[in-house]
């Protein structure tokens, strides 16, 4: 199993794990599990933060080095099966988050519900 977080996972597992579900934190704090996080989800928190919708840490890169979790970048692949997805829902980060899990065949941590439409493995328990 490979998982990808999303934004909220990220975030949390990162400054507030007792917000995650016990079996999401086991998960993450196996070691065993490689853990993902995309240049997607980066951005999008960088734009919440320069709207002014989110504050990050002033550490986020430091922090996500220190733990351990590996980035995932965005290749022709997870283009080319964003563009196979259904129009469950409209958001850009979202949708690439699920076309990325899909085409790497990994598990996606993440609370939105909008993702269970998706034929894509969600874990949040």
């Amino acid at each position: 199993m490979r998982v990808l977080l999303d934004s909220h996972s990220l975030l949390w597992s990162l400054e507030a794990p007792d917000r995650l579900p016990k079996g999401v934190l086991t998960l993450l704090m196996d070691g065993s599990i490689p853990v993902y996080v995309s240049i997607v989800t980066l951005w999008e928190l960088q734009i919440k933060a320069g709207t002014g919708k989110l504050r990050l840490p002033p550490n986020l890169s430091d922090l996500i080095e220190a733990s351990g979790f590996d980035l995932l970048g965005v290749a022709v692949h997870h283009v080319t099966q964003l563009g196979m997805l259904p129009l469950h829902h409209r958001d850009p980060f979202d949708r690439m988050l699920v076309a990325q899990a899909t085409a790497d065949g990994m598990t996606l941590v993440t609370a939105d519900r909008m993702a269970t439409l998706y034929d894509v493995p969600v874990l949040w328990s």
